[in-house]
C-alpha cells in the first residue's frame, strides 16, 4: 500500500514539474503590449494587462497597446505617438500591421495630461475616430481618478467589443444589449401567451345590434362645432458639442502610415 502511495506521490511531482514550465513558456510567449514609462502601474497590474492585451487582441487579429509618459517635446504627443508607431513597428502577425494605441501624457506645458488613441490598419477600420472619442469618454472618468488599471481595463475590452461590429454601426446602441434583447424577448411572449389565453376563452357573438330594433331605432340630433386651429412654431437646437473637451479625425505618420485617432484632457 506505501509502495502504490509513493508511486502516486511520485508521478504527482512529475506531471506538477511537467506543467509548470510550460505556463511559463505561453506567459514569456506574450508580446510586450504596455510600456509603463510614467509608472502609473505595479509590475503586477503591468504584468496582468499585458496578459489581457495579448488575449483580447488575438481574438480581433490587432496588437492592443498602451502608452504612458511623463512629457515629450513641445507637447506634441499625436506626433510622438505616430513616431512609436513608425519606429517600434507594431502589428498583430507582421510589422506596421493592425494595432490600436492608448497614449498618455501625464505633464505638459499648460499643466494638464493629455489621453490619445490612435488606431492603424483593421483597427483605423473598426475604430474610427467617432468610435475611439466614445472609448476616450469611457475611460476619461477613471483616469481623472487616478485608477488606471481599470480605465486600462476599460480600454481594451471596449475596443475588443467595437471591432466585433461592422463599421458605421452604433455598438452602443442600446438593440444590442443583452439585457434589452433579453426584456424585448420576454415582453413578446408574455404578449403572445396573452393573446392566446384570450383566444381560448371562445368568442363572443353577441354585440350592440343583437337586440336593436332597426325600424324604431336612429339618430335624434347631430352638431358640429369648429373652435379654433393653433400652430406653434419653435426652434430646434443643434448639438455641436464633441464631449470631454476633445477631438479627432486621424493622419498619416512620417512614414506613411494611416490612422484614425481621438485625444482629449483628463
Amino acid at each position: 500500500m506505501r509502495r502504490r502511495y509513493a508511486l502516486w506521490t511520485v508521478l504527482f511531482l512529475l506531471t506538477a514539474y511537467l506543467i509548470a514550465p510550460s505556463g511559463i513558456v505561453k506567459a514569456a510567449d506574450d508580446k510586450p503590449l504596455i510600456f509603463d514609462e510614467a509608472n502609473l502601474l505595479s509590475p503586477e497590474e503591468r504584468d496582468e494587462l499585458n496578459a489581457m492585451a495579448n488575449e483580447y487582441g488575438a481574438e480581433r487579429e490587432t496588437d492592443f497597446m498602451i502608452l504612458t509618459v511623463n512629457s515629450v517635446p513641445n507637447d506634441d504627443y499625436e506626433t510622438w505617438t505616430e513616431n512609436f508607431y513608425d519606429e517600434y513597428a507594431p502589428g498583430y502577425n507582421r510589422r506596421h500591421g493592425n494595432t490600436a494605441i492608448l497614449t498618455i501624457l501625464m505633464s505638459t506645458s499648460d499643466g494638464t495630461r493629455r489621453v490619445h488613441l490612435e488606431g492603424y490598419y483593421k483597427a483605423e477600420k473598426y475604430l474610427d475616430s467617432g468610435r475611439l472619442l466614445k472609448i476616450q469618454n469611457k475611460i476619461t472618468p477613471d483616469l481623472s481618478s487616478g485608477n488606471y488599471k481599470q480605465a486600462f481595463e476599460k480600454y481594451i475590452k471596449t475596443a475588443h467589443r467595437y471591432m466585433g461590429f461592422e463599421p458605421d454601426v452604433n455598438p452602443d446602441n442600446i438593440i444590442f444589449n443583452l439585457w434589452f434583447q433579453l426584456g424585448t424577448a420576454a415582453a413578446i411572449g408574455a404578449i403572445a401567451v396573452g393573446i392566446m389565453a384570450y383566444r381560448s376563452g371562445g368568442r363572443v357573438t353577441v354585440n350592440s345590434r343583437t337586440y336593436e330594433d332597426a325600424s324604431t331605432s336612429g339618430i335624434l340630433d347631430q352638431q358640429d362645432r369648429y373652435i379654433r386651429t393653433t400652430v406653434t412654431k419653435r426652434k430646434i437646437e443643434r448639438n455641436t458639442s464633441s464631449g470631454s473637451g476633445g477631438g479627432g479625425g486621424g493622419g498619416v505618420t512620417g512614414g506613411g502610415h494611416s490612422h484614425s485617432s481621438s485625444s482629449g484632457k483628463f
